[in-house]
């Protein structure tokens, strides 16, 4: 009897230990899985279609694009408001992993950052009044141009105008260079199509035009926004790809913007 219950016990330890082993193999790839890094993605939510504040709660296109990049990439990570010029210093500084803020991808802001392939086809176009007599970018020579402060609009139009040109108004956001020329301290404002676009349509009572100018103001693409060398540029490169092609981003688009977007256009910027 006693040397049953010594083999017993012997037998039971063992099993023991091999479970022990097999759970803590099994535990360490749950614990591998479960602290993937929860991703600080940056923007300005001041951007109405793109990212703006709705109720308190974070909305627009840039929002739910990054929610489908998530998904598809496997990352989980935590959006924050933190305003423009903060962007651009986060992702320097390393305390952000990605920027989405509507950021038009150029060669200047590529010295200092990392950009995903491309997600979004825009330009640069005019607001005014309807009763101003401007028509293309040429006019604006001589007058007062509101833009947001290191925007592609405010770069465009210091090619036109010259880069100290007092004449050209600087706003920490493109709702207060709006609000410059609704109050006659602007004759126009120059800023991205979509933005402008959607505020004239959701304005229809403060009469104001759209003009393009396609002479003046090139296609821009924009871009997911890193520090330099960062591991996450191919993973959502894959991703933005595939949100591309499996009708993802077109749903999105639709749903903000109501026409269907250049996904071809886009396709052939990921090569």
């Amino acid at each position: 009897m006693k040397k049953i219950t010594f083999f017993s016990l012997v037998l039971a330890l063992i099993l023991a230990l091999s479970a022990c082993g097999s759970a803590g193999s099994s535990s360490s790839s749950t614990k591998s899985t479960s602290q993937k890094k929860v991703l600080r993605v940056v923007n300005d939510a001041t951007y109405a279609p793109f990212e703006y504040l709705k109720n308190g709660k974070m909305v627009g296109f840039d929002v739910d694009v990054m929610k489908a990049l998530g998904k598809a990439s496997g990352y989980q990570y935590k959006l924050e408001n933190v305003g423009w010029d903060p962007v651009f210093a986060e992702l320097k500084n390393k305390t952000a992993d990605i920027g989405v803020s509507a950021i038009s991808i150029t060669s200047d802001r590529a010295k200092t950052y990392d950009f995903s392939k491309p997600y979004f086809l825009s330009t640069n176009m005019i607001l005014v009044p309807k009763s101003s007599k401007i028509k293309t970018a040429q006019d604006l020579k001589g007058k007062t141009i509101a833009v947001q402060q290191g925007t592609t609009g405010q770069v465009a139009m210091e090619k036109i105008m010259g880069k100290n040109n007092p004449k050209i108004k600087k706003f920490k956001t493109i709702t207060l260079a709006i609000m410059e020329m609704l109050n006659h301290g602007a004759d126009a404002v120059v800023a991205d199509d979509t933005v402008i676009r959607q505020y004239a349509m959701n304005n229809p009572g403060k009469g104001l035009k759209v003009i393009p100018d396609k002479k003046a103001f090139a296609n821009e693409y924009y871009g997911l926004m890193y520090p330099k060398d960062s591991k996450y540029v191919p993973v959502f490169d894959k991703a933005i790809k595939k949100i591309l092609e499996d009708g993802t981003y077109t749903k999105i688009y639709e749903k903000w913007f109501k026409v269907k977007p250049d996904v071809k256009t886009l396709l052939a910027q990921q090569k």
